[in-house]
């Protein structure tokens, strides 16, 4: 049983109004005997008095009595748990609580006679001093709970306790072990005896739980669910979790004796944490950026090294350029080698592969090939669609492997197919050391999770790669790759959508050259983002470009265009209501000549330009504003400037101006652009950057397009006209002057051809036009002739058949010159026709 002291006995109540007393002597024989003792024991005071008191005991306690009456004597009393023996052999419970019955002696007069020892008095005052008389008190505890668990119970209990107990002295060594605990390594309980816990568990961190128990011994307070991560010598590969408890024990004066704990192995619990935990990192960590490499490197870097030492992710060429994987790339055979691209890497000594964040995303022509041999396990792997898994590579030098750890002893391996929607895209390579636990199946599911959500991310990449890739060959198709060369204007453009995915959206900008050196400044707008606006864009933009053909003024140029997308949107039944459409979009058309230096406008429910002058003021065009096209409305209005050399115009869309969650203010979205143009910059391409990022967030919320024109003069030396009379004499005369200057300008080898066509468009003038009669050549990049007549009638090219005297001319033209048209103007037509320069510098 076990003992308790007084401070137990203060814990507990003790009611001695039920006690049984009973007195003892020194040497522990029953000296009093008491009515309540015989109805407890049931022994008659004839029987019970001069026995001894381990007599009266069970045979468990009965041995104990020398100690308890030591501890009486040197304590002044003792209580605890007896067994005491009825007569009739039955055990009984009782709590028995010994104090001294001995009273203090009279005090002795004064010179008194001293008187002899006599025997009766050594027994009452004991030896040395020590009390003669023991009361002792006994209750009975026979209905108390837990008292018939006796010690071979309890001993049993503990020892077969699921759980792992031991109890170390205050040097913190073993002095008793349950046998639960060997399960845990380092021998059953009589070897660990007298050992410490680095002794028998060399592999775990010894310094940490000893910290505990010392802390416990000091304070006294208990350590509860104290987790503890390491490799027990039962599973040396194997990292473990314990939870363990630690309590204090005190002997009967509440002095520390040791140290109570135990331990419940917690690693299935702790591994589901970590899965658990890997699996969220993997879903915050994979995916965040649609670019296949970055994807396959970060389940990469996700897996090491809390999953594995070593991880490669291998995808199939074809997925790295955004395509569907091609029957014919997994059908190879198990006879063939197959080659895949290395898009992830990484291990646990921190060797990775992924691309620097500057590198272009998803180029396939960055990331390394790896061939593996023919029926290798990722090849296996790549056909079959299923995973390979192996506790040890045999041999450990397989090709396969590539090094990755450089260990002599041969890795755990898991292999694992990277598929999507049915379709395989690559494969999954995981590593384990020799030094770590080889892979098992609880380790496969996760694997193949993990790399089934990096799958869907690594299509979902793959994907978005190919709508990108056929985004961007729609914008190379629907925007200008560059901007013509002419000697008009100098020329930059930036376009900023607003359509991360794509690239595209529904603003766009053009410069097209017209004749007579002038040039057609575009800048629209179709509502919406995204590819479908895009494409409606490049509806209306390649419909401003077949008019432009026409050579008309500005206003009329609109007026056919708004005309078309309302006849397009009206022809195909309206659009669905997610698709952008072109009724509704906006668009300014700018025509300058560079030789007088007009420059004629107009607009259709979009921004007017502005002006930077030579001097660097900044003005905006007061500019009528159109409806929007296809809405019907007033018509179309023109203004016409003159600007000097060097002025710069700045044409551009609505959301250059207007800020996400702002309203139009037309006032105060001026003054942000003249700001941003009054900005000093020598080349126009910097200056058209600087105006975007000084008004353009990164992202904007719309579309933003922006076309800058910085504009020339022709000298005067390069531009010669001419009155003509109505006369067919002058024609010669014509011819005449129009050599000798092309003989000036050193373009004589053009001389024939060009009295050719001077001779020809002056004859028409004047046999089917009235008014006056101007004949002009200009030297820009390619020798223009124009004849200008007040006649409304255009000339139309015929094929006379071999009997026809006439109607050859203007066949003749059209095919000694690279291109010719008409003009028209308020006052009459202009017949043009332009050769080719052998020199393009002249």
């Amino acid at each position: 049983m076990g003992t308790h002291d007084e401070d137990d006995v203060a814990r507990r109540p003790f009611d001695v109004a039920d006690a049984a007393p009973l007195l003892l002597d020194a040497r522990g024989l029953v000296t009093g005997w008491t009515r309540d003792a015989q109805r407890l024991l049931g022994y008659p005071a004839v029987e019970a008095v001069g026995r001894e008191l381990a007599g009266l005991l069970g045979a468990a306690d009965a041995g104990r009595v020398p100690d308890v009456l030591a501890r009486c004597r040197s304590n002044g009393g003792w209580t605890g748990l007896l067994t005491a023996r009825h007569q009739d052999g039955r055990p009984v419970p009782v709590m028995a609580r010994v104090i001294s019955a001995q009273e203090p002696d009279p005090p002795e007069p004064p010179d008194a006679p001293e008187a002899p020892d006599a025997p009766g008095r050594r027994d009452e005052r004991g030896v040395h001093g020590e009390p003669a008389r023991w009361l002792v008190l006994l209750s009975d505890v026979a209905d108390a709970p837990g008292w018939n668990m006796n010690r071979s119970v309890l001993e049993q209990m503990l020892d077969d306790a699921p759980i792992g107990i031991a109890i170390v002295d205050t040097d913190l060594r073993y002095v008793w072990s349950n046998t639960a605990l060997a399960r845990f390594g380092g021998g059953p309980p009589a070897h660990r005896l007298g050992l410490r816990l680095a002794d028998v568990q060399p592999g775990l961190d010894s310094a940490a739980v000893e910290a505990q128990m010392r802390r416990v011994l000091a304070s006294g307070e208990p350590v509860v669910d104290y987790e503890h991560l390491g490799r027990v010598r039962a599973a040396p590969h194997r990292e473990t979790a314990h939870m363990l408890s630690f309590t204090r024990l005190d002997d009967d004066q509440g002095h520390p004796l040791g140290v109570y704990y135990t331990v419940v192995d917690m690693t299935d619990r702790h591994r589901a944490r970590q899965r658990l935990a890997l699996l969220d990192r993997a879903g915050r960590r994979i995916g965040r950026s649609l670019d296949i490499v970055r994807t396959a490197q970060e389940l990469a870097d996700v897996a090491v090294p809390v999953f594995a030492d070593a991880v490669v992710v291998d995808l199939l060429e074809p997925v790295l350029r955004g395509a569907e994987p091609a029957p014919g790339q997994t059908d190879a055979g198990p006879h063939a080698s197959v080659a895949l691209r290395r898009a992830g890497r990484r291990t646990d000594d921190g060797l990775a592969g992924a691309p620097a964040e500057e590198e272009t995303p998803g180029r396939a022509d960055r990331v390394p090939s790896v061939v593996y041999p023919a029926g290798s396990p990722p090849v296996r792997c790549l056909l079959s669609g299923r995973p390979w898994l192996t506790e040890r590579v045999d041999p450990p030098g397989e090709e396969w492997v590539g090094g990755l750890l450089g260990e002599s002893e041969p890795p755990s391996a898991l292999i694992v197919p990277v598929r999507a929607r049915g379709a395989t895209l690559g494969v999954t390579t995981f590593l384990r050391r020799p030094a770590h636990e080889p892979f098992g199946e609880d380790d496969l599911a996760l694997a193949e999770d993990l790399v089934s959500r990096a799958a869907v991310c690594v299509d979902n990449a793959r994907r978005y790669t190919r709508e990108r890739d056929a985004a961007l060959v729609l914008q190379r198709n629907l925007l200008p790759r560059r901007l013509p060369e002419q000697d008009a204007v100098e020329v930059a453009a930036c376009y900023r959508p607003a359509d991360e995915l794509t690239g595209l959206g529904g603003d766009w900008y053009d410069l097209i050259p017209l004749s007579a050196a002038r040039v057609a400044l575009v800048v629209g707008e179709v509502p919406g983002h995204g590819i479908a606006a895009a494409a409606a864009m490049g509806r209306v933009r390649t419909a401003v470009r077949t008019l432009a053909a026409l050579d008309l003024p500005p206003e009329e140029i609109l007026a056919h265009l708004d005309d078309l997308v309302a006849r397009m949107d009206h022809e195909e039944g309206g659009w669905p209501q997610d698709v952008p459409q072109t009724v509704g979009c906006g668009c300014v058309y700018v025509v300058y000549d560079p030789v007088d230096g007009r420059c004629a406008m107009a607009a259709a429910g979009h921004p007017a330009p502005a002006v930077v002058l030579p001097d660097g003021t900044v003005t905006f065009v007061e500019l009528p504003q159109g409806p929007p096209l296809g809405a019907g409305g007033p018509p179309f209005e023109s203004v016409e400037v003159t600007l000097p050399e060097g002025s710069t115009l700045a044409l551009h869309t609505d959301g250059l101006l207007l800020a996400e969650g702002e309203q139009w203010a037309l006032d105060t979205d001026r003054n942000r652009l003249r700001q941003a143009l009054e900005r000093p910059e020598a080349r126009i391409d910097l200056r058209c950057r600087t105006v975007i990022d000084a008004l353009v967030p990164a992202r904007p919320h719309d579309d933003v397009a922006l076309l800058m024109a910085r504009t020339r003069r022709l000298e005067a030396d390069r531009v010669a006209d001419w009155e003509l009379p109505a006369d067919p004499a002058a024609v010669a005369e014509a011819r005449k002057t129009a050599s000798r200057r092309l003989a000036e300008w050193g373009l004589s080898e053009l001389s024939f051809t060009t009295e050719l066509v001077v001779s020809e468009l002056v004859t028409n003038a004047i046999r089917y036009a009235t008014g006056p009669i101007r004949l002009r050549l200009i030297r820009e990049r390619t020798l223009v002739c124009e004849v200008f007549d007040g006649g409304a009638t255009a000339p139309h090219l015929r094929h006379p058949r071999a009997t026809d005297e006439g109607g050859r001319g203007l066949l003749l033209v059209s095919q000694v010159t690279q291109r010719w048209g008409t003009r028209f103007l308020p006052e009459g037509k202009i017949i043009w026709a332009e050769q080719s320069l052998t020199d393009p510098g002249m």
